[in-house]
């Protein structure tokens, strides 16, 4: 009887004691800022003015934390739309313009990163909205 008794520590039945498998699938292969944004470069403008369209920025939000933010860019100018009603007041969205495609695409890694205590949106400005035209209407 003492035969079918197994006095190793190891066993074979090695998968009893593994964690499960991770879904690499699910995690980042990289920093967000080491990853090439997930732009479509044809959006991008072909030419200057390299806006980005800033939205869900704190109402405490300055051109300075703003600059900050994109430290490293070569930003030029800085919009925060004020409220007519109230000019204390920001709109909570704005506009960084940089001074090359580069310094834009490389703004654009930076949607959904954190400015004070919100997660703020960067996106291709629309360069119709951005002159202050009218966007033309679908037909």
């Amino acid at each position: 009887f003492l035969s079918l008794v197994s006095t190793t520590w190891h066993s074979n039945d090695d998968d009893v004691y593994r964690a499960p498998p991770i879904d690499r699938s699910l995690l980042p292969t990289a920093p967000r800022a080491a990853r090439e944004p997930n732009i479509d470069r044809s959006r991008l403008p072909k030419s200057p003015p390299y806006t980005a369209f800033l939205g869900n920025l704190p109402y405490d939000v300055t051109e300075e934390s703003i600059k900050d933010f994109f430290r490293g860019l070569n930003i030029s100018a800085v919009r925060l739309p004020r409220e007519p009603t109230n000019p204390e007041r920001l709109k909570g969205f704005g506009y960084a313009e940089f001074e090359d495609i580069d310094s834009l695409f490389q703004a654009l890694s930076l949607n959904e990163e954190s400015l004070g205590n919100r997660r703020i949106r960067v996106d291709v400005a629309d360069q119709a909205q951005d002159k202050g035209e009218c966007p033309a209407t679908p037909s």
